[in-house]
């Protein structure tokens, strides 16, 4: 139900964040069946892999076709002009696309996960989200924001010529916002309870009490504001870098500063990440200390 342009890195975010989500079941799962001898469970057995790419192919890729078959033009962000302007075998790869790209996603962060990076295997949701939101807010021309509140190609056009207030009041009394609306309160209120229900799922878990270092409530906040509000703020800034100072200088600038906030080992992130309670290492480190 995202444009085509963002949709990818919105299906790859996705898959990463149920990892995370679901990282204490993650290792948990592991655990149950090590040293066993035989695999005894296939990958394919995994509930929560499963789940998540159901979620892909039942609500994302849907909700993104009928975005398409209802309005080309916002699709694509006013790239195609109609239904005409769209190749067919797009369409197909789009479908495709957007399950493979929540599968990879999850993978990745689940094999982080599994190997005690589970800081890292957040930042893969971070760094998709960012990228879905410098597409939306700046895209490839600085025009982002104006492609996603315009419902057609004239719209766009026409954008200077009045306020931007009367432009955004014009989007949501389209039927494109309507669909949105309605689309949206399916994918994103599903994808929200998803996983929000396996933190909590994750917390009742033995060990989950010592590593989250807030109450409940304040521990879903935290996430949410580090795997939405986050890239959300970073697209913004990096957006207003590279309109000041242009791609060249506002890049670089931006991410110098991205690094300090992520990487450092004292990061503001990085402690608030330590208060959410996801496994900070790997579940054999504790075999380790008992021995």
């Amino acid at each position: 139900m995202i444009q085509i342009q963002a949709a990818l890195f919105w299906a790859y975010g996705t898959g990463a964040t149920f990892a995370v989500s679901a990282a204490r079941q993650l290792q948990w799962w592991q655990r149950s069946v090590h040293e066993e001898g035989v695999r005894t469970r296939s990958r394919a057995a995994n509930p929560y892999l499963l789940l998540t790419v159901l979620f892909a192919a039942v609500l994302l890729v849907p909700t993104g076709l009928f975005m398409m078959w209802q309005n080309p033009s916002w699709a694509t962000m006013q790239v195609a002009g109609g239904h005409r302007g769209i190749w067919a075998g797009f369409v197909l790869l789009y479908a495709g696309g957007t399950v493979v790209a929540t599968l990879l996603g999850f993978l990745v962060a689940q094999a982080l996960v599994l190997v005690g990076a589970g800081y890292w295997a957040y930042l893969q949701s971070v760094g998709a989200h960012f990228l879905l939101f410098a597409v939306l807010v700046h895209g490839w021309d600085g025009t982002g924001y104006r492609r996603l509140l315009t419902t057609s190609r004239g719209a766009l056009r026409d954008w200077p010529k009045d306020s931007v207030i009367n432009n955004l009041l014009h989007f949501l009394t389209s039927g494109t916002f309507l669909a949105l609306l309605i689309l949206g309160a399916a994918v994103i209120g599903t994808m929200l309870i998803t996983e929000i229900g396996w933190l909590m799922e994750g917390w009742e878990l033995p060990g989950a009490d010592e590593d989250r270092g807030v109450p409940r409530v304040l521990a879903v906040a935290i996430a949410a504001a580090g795997v939405y509000g986050l890239p959300f703020l970073g697209a913004v800034a990096a957006s207003g870098l590279v309109r000041l100072a242009g791609w060249a200088v506002g890049l670089p600038v931006f991410a110098i500063l991205a690094g300090v906030v992520l990487l450092t080992r004292r990061s503001p992130v990085r402690a608030l990440y330590g208060l959410v309670g996801i496994p900070r290492r790997h579940w054999k480190a504790d075999l380790e200390l008992a021995y």
